[in-house]
């Protein structure tokens, strides 16, 4: 019986574009495209054990290393929820890569 080609581990993905998370900040999206999507969690609330993200900000960035920092924010937005901070990431993100 043949096994399955193993692939390098892609880690976690949402709708075909990585996920990186550093302390409470999310990057989706991958630095060899024109554009990524930060995503910061500002505040939180505790239900049950789980902190649960309460206001999310929002960016569309240039992935541009020689641009500033403050130049590479194509579009921003707050989220009262990840869930709806996700939706909007995905929804830029995918309109921002089909513009090349």
């Amino acid at each position: 019986m043949a096994e399955p080609k193993t692939t390098k581990a892609e880690g976690l993905m949402y709708k075909g574009h990585p996920l990186r998370r550093i302390d409470n900040l999310i990057y989706y999206g991958t630095m060899a495209e024109k554009y990524i999507i930060m995503m910061q969690i500002l505040e939180t609330k505790k239900d049950q054990d789980l902190d649960v993200a309460t206001k999310v900000s929002i960016q569309l960035q240039l992935t541009d290393p020689d641009l500033k920092s403050r130049d590479r924010v194509v579009k921003k937005s707050e989220k009262d929820s990840l869930y709806a901070a996700m939706d909007i990431a995905a929804i830029w993100l995918e309109r921002a890569l089909k513009e090349k």
